[in-house]
């Protein structure tokens, strides 16, 4: 069984970037040259997967602009000499086909993905959060291993997850497992979603990717909102295993690392990884950087 389709749920209000995401979704905040979610829909494209659906909200129409090729601009950058801006826009042509919904009432990630039902049908498929970046390398695609593990251990959820300190558990969702692993991936035995410092099970964090049967709609269905009125998708998958479904776990391996922007601290990091990773200004902002950091400059009083 082939994966095909990917869901990218980008309808959070995003209040903890104001006054940044006042007139725009934290998802297009440029992150080094590329606004955010860019970076997402790329990894989802890199896993060979062809139709994404972006479960939005209000003053979200920036992004379908973004990804809506522009004939005219293309047009004027070919007539100006333009031809090395033009590869900046091959994204447009990556993929074939872009499919947009909205989520009218923010009722939380289950309901986001609960949308999705009719775009997915009877398949598998994936969901990315739009505010979190991967990074890892092409040759180590972290959505291809979930989706190997997924069709092999024949699971009804995968779950990416990553190592977090321990007092930072309270922040994630927290995933326990069963002693069985085989290298990277292991059998989830239970998912807490932000528990106390001392009371978690472990300081595997859920890392904002999933690999789904289509059986998670009906567990979202039978889901209970939680004290703020919001299906939390922890919940559902907590269902999940409860009725003995198969659940998995992928491990993030060495190398890789899971961005945010979620707020200004997280998302201030990104920029600065993404941007010195940069083939052409990654060596300028370094060397910025480094004279900077010798006149005294970075250091806070």
């Amino acid at each position: 069984m082939k994966i095909e389709k990917a869901v990218i749920p980008v309808a959070g209000l995003g209040t903890r970037l104001l006054p940044a995401t006042k007139s725009q979704p934290k998802e297009m905040l440029p992150v080094g040259r590329k606004p955010a979610v860019q970076y997402v829909v790329e990894e989802i494209i890199n896993s060979n997967i062809s139709q994404i659906l972006f479960v939005t909200g209000r003053k979200k129409t920036s992004i379908e602009n973004h990804f809506d090729p522009d004939p005219d601009l293309i047009k004027k950058l070919k007539e100006s000499g333009k031809f090395s801006l033009l590869k900046d826009l091959e994204y447009e042509k990556d993929v074939s086909s872009f499919y947009y919904i909205r989520q009218s009432v923010q009722a939380g990630l289950a309901d986001a993905i609960r949308l999705a039902k009719n775009f997915v049908g009877k398949e598998p498929f994936i969901v990315a959060l739009g505010d979190s970046m991967i990074r890892s390398s092409d040759n180590n695609n972290l959505l291809k291993r979930m989706i190997d593990a997924h069709l092999k251990t024949k699971s009804a959820c995968t779950i990416a997850v990553e190592e977090i300190p321990k007092n930072d558990v309270y922040k994630y969702g927290i995933v326990e497992v069963k002693d069985k692993t085989t290298g990277n991936v292991s059998e989830v035995k239970d998912l807490i979603e932000k528990p106390e410092i001392g009371k978690a099970k472990s300081n595997l964090a859920v890392a904002a990717r999933y690999v789904f049967d289509p059986v998670i709609f009906d567990l979202i269905d039978r889901t209970i909102p939680d004290d703020g009125g919001e299906l939390q998708i922890t919940d559902s998958i907590r269902l999940m295993i409860k009725r003995d479904y198969k659940v998995h776990c992928v491990k993030l391996a060495d190398g890789e690392k899971r961005y945010d922007i979620g707020n200004f601290e997280s998302y201030f990091k990104a920029f600065i990884d993404f941007a010195l990773l940069d083939d052409k200004y990654g060596y300028l902002l370094r060397q910025y950087l480094i004279q900077k950091m010798h006149k005294g400059e970075l250091q806070h009083d």
